[in-house]
């Protein structure tokens, strides 16, 4: 959690709650989980507490940090914020009444543009009506291959200001989305010791689907042994492209 980040489609992240659980594909090789390991073996005190063994790991059991939530109101320039970088807001044990804290810490900070990001899609729809969606918050879901495209029509359903995709890692080609109602697509591939490699051509199609559809195409890497072993270059230029309604300076 802090001021700034390495991730390239975005500014700074914030965690108000850590620790998850796998629930698909995606997460097989979760940089959280191997990062929450580590640092729990620091004594960083936020990563003190286990895992389920069989879905997570040494200091990533999920665990609320409300002294973090007024952590934003910190912060006067204005940036954009991915939420919960390590952990799932939408988490079965994230009680509804903190997830609603959440938004009001959002909605009381409009200098920022918030970026939150769930693999727990049907939660997010069943929780979404009873949430204050602030103007300033864009809401994603993780759509990794074909079994996870579910999770799109759950995210339409959410009267979000922005709502977007994140294919990453992209695990499988993603054939003929329907993107009405999504405003970015994010994808890149995997990296880490046992990274599953990405076929060129899921990536092309993607990005062919998202300019036809006048979507954002944002291409964040190939992935391989470290995020930046094979760099950004998709057809010779990176695909930077962000959404017209961001906020930020």
């Amino acid at each position: 959690m802090g001021d700034r980040s390495a991730i390239e489609w975005t500014e700074a992240t914030w965690n108000p709650t850590t620790g998850c659980d796998r629930v698909s594909r995606g997460c097989d090789n979760c940089y959280a989980l191997t990062l929450a390991k580590r640092l729990k073996a620091m004594g960083q005190p936020r990563y003190q507490r286990d895992g389920n063994p069989q879905t997570s790991g040494p200091g990533f059991g999920l665990t609320l940090h409300p002294d973090s939530l007024e952590l934003p109101l910190t912060w006067k320039r204005p940036r954009l914020v991915f939420v919960n970088s390590m952990s799932d807001l939408f988490h079965a044990q994230v009680p509804a009444s903190f997830v609603r804290q959440v938004f009001e810490v959002i909605a009381a900070t409009p200098q920022h543009t918030y970026q939150v990001l769930t693999k727990r899609a049907r939660r997010l729809r069943r929780v979404a009506p009873s949430l204050t969606w602030p103007s300033n918050l864009w809401m994603g879901v993780s759509v990794e291959d074909v079994s996870t495209v579910h999770r799109i029509d759950d995210l339409r359903a959410v009267s979000a200001a922005l709502r977007f995709l994140s294919c990453e890692p992209l695990l499988g080609p993603l054939p003929s989305l329907k993107l009405d109602g999504i405003g970015w697509v994010i994808a890149g591939g995997e990296s880490g010791a046992n990274a599953r490699q990405m076929n060129p051509a899921w990536a092309v199609d993607l990005r062919d689907q998202c300019t036809r559809a006048e979507v954002p195409f944002f291409f964040k890497q190939w992935g391989g042994r470290t995020p930046k072993a094979g760099g950004r270059i998709l057809n010779g230029r990176t695909w930077d492209d962000m959404p017209l309604s961001l906020t930020t300076c």
